[in-house]
């Protein structure tokens, strides 16, 4: 649920308008002047406003650039019965997200004022990454791997290049992606993270590039995808190895000529997005083994990054340790605790198969668990013997089922709460039998009841 602001002075419009938007479940205003505009928003917070060119008071150009100057978190889309080509590249320009002709499309509005809200949600995610990136987590010392890891970064951030980062779960693959990034010419447009192993193979299609209105049985509206998000910004494709064979068909084709189809679309739609892919799987092997094309291999691997374990790069581990101490302490309120000699020695014997990750979560349960002010050996056995390598090994290898059915029941409580809990046409718009959908209700244990 979004609050929108309509401004025009057509009440015919407004009414329109408003009773289409609320049927979204957005909540709906309306004004009819451009000063009565500004003044409402200078009481109320607002997401998206849609604006009307023309005005009896002001101009709606002029007022899409007030408005983005004074409040640059509302998206806004224009509309005009007395549109040209050059009001509405002036429009884009300004910042508007879209401009539409009158007579208006509701199926464009709807869909447009939907895009607008996710993009602005998108760059509001990214502010907010920006404000709590740990810069250095997982690339903290000064081992060798660090340091050439470090310098890469800083040399592939100043270009578009597409960088493939490989390396085993847990040692940073994402963070690396997030510091070229934010480092890059590209840092105040989008940063949009897809986990291919995360999405059903029937769904990262529409996921990737979007679908149109009755692609399939439930798209029930047309919906941007990921790489239309992304234009002029960053994609992250994590665990890329496990796209789906006709999903690499068409990022390869993204890749060479920036451009795709949406799923059940023709419209061609060009983008600029700059590609960063990571994998914890033997690239070349699944090449080998036809399971990742050859050719898609090739053109993501511009730049490359191989990310070490921690045990390849030991030297750096008191480091690491002692930054958790710290950063721990202050995130918990918690004394800052040290680590003696008997208590480094013996962590340093472990093999650390969830690398750092693995360890940044060892040195927060210690920071929490353990009383005093140091922590030795003892402690270091006490809080260690419950954990077992062998089943978080087992667990490690069984994430990629446990990623796809955590995102297949978010997805089927999101799909019933939007159908009012029906359970007919929740299963229409998923595109699964009824029945079907009743399983994996009982499946995934959602109390239908409660939601």
């Amino acid at each position: 649920m979004a609050k929108l602001l309509i401004v025009d002075d057509e009440i015919n419009i407004i009414k329109t308008l408003s009773s289409i938007l609320q049927d979204e479940d957005h909540i709906v205003y309306s004004c009819r002047t451009g000063e009565e505009a500004l003044e409402f928003l200078r009481m109320n917070d607002v997401d998206l406003a849609i604006l009307d060119v023309w005005l009896p008071d002001v101009d709606g150009i002029d007022l899409l650039e007030r408005i983005k100057g004074m409040y640059p978190g509302v998206a806004i889309v224009m509309i005009s019965g007395h549109g040209s080509i050059d009001i509405a590249v002036k429009s884009t320009k300004l910042g508007a997200y879209d401009f539409i002709q009158k007579p208006l499309a509701m199926e464009r509005i709807i869909t447009s004022v939907n895009n607008a809200l996710e993009h602005m949600r998108l760059l509001r995610e990214n502010i907010k990454l920006k404000k709590e990136f740990h810069v250095d987590d997982e690339m903290i010392g000064n081992s060798p791997k660090i340091i050439e890891i470090r310098e890469i970064i800083e040399t592939a951030a100043k270009t578009n290049a597409r960088v493939f980062i490989t390396g085993d779960s847990g040692t940073g693959k994402e963070l690396v992606a997030r510091a070229i990034y934010y480092r890059s010419k590209r840092s105040d447009k989008p940063f949009v993270k897809v986990n291919c192993a995360a999405i059903p193979n029937e769904l990262i299609e529409s996921e990737l590039f979007g679908h149109e209105k009755g692609a399939f049985t439930g798209a029930i509206n047309r919906r941007m995808g990921k790489f239309e998000m992304a234009n002029k910004g960053t994609m992250f494709l994590d665990e890329v190895c496990d796209m789906s064979a006709s999903a690499q068909a068409k990022v390869l084709r993204v890749l060479q000529e920036n451009q795709f189809e949406r799923v059940g679309g023709n419209e061609t739609i060009t983008v600029d997005v700059r590609v960063i892919a990571a994998t914890n799987v033997d690239v070349k092997k699944a090449v080998e083994e036809s399971t990742f094309r050859e050719d898609l291999y090739y053109r993501l691997n511009v730049i490359p990054i191989h990310m070490p374990t921690l045990t390849e790069r030991m030297e750096d581990f008191p480091v690491l340790v002692n930054y958790f101490l710290e950063r721990f302490s202050e995130e918990h309120g918690i004394g800052l605790k040290q680590i003696d000699d008997t208590g480094m020695k013996e962590l340093m014997k472990h093999s650390w198969p969830g690398n750092v990750r693995e360890l940044k979560n060892v040195i927060e349960r210690l920071s929490i668990m353990v009383p005093g002010e140091e922590i030795g050996k003892d402690d270091i056995l006490k809080h260690m013997e419950a954990y077992d390598y062998d089943d978080m090994i087992t667990k490690d290898i069984s994430s990629l089922k446990k990623a796809r059915e955590e995102f297949e029941k978010d997805l089927i409580v999101k799909v019933l709460k939007k159908n009012d809990r029906n359970v007919t046409l929740a299963a229409k718009e998923l595109g699964i039998e009824r029945t079907n959908l009743h399983r994996k209700i009982k499946q995934y244990n959602i109390n239908i009841d409660r939601l």
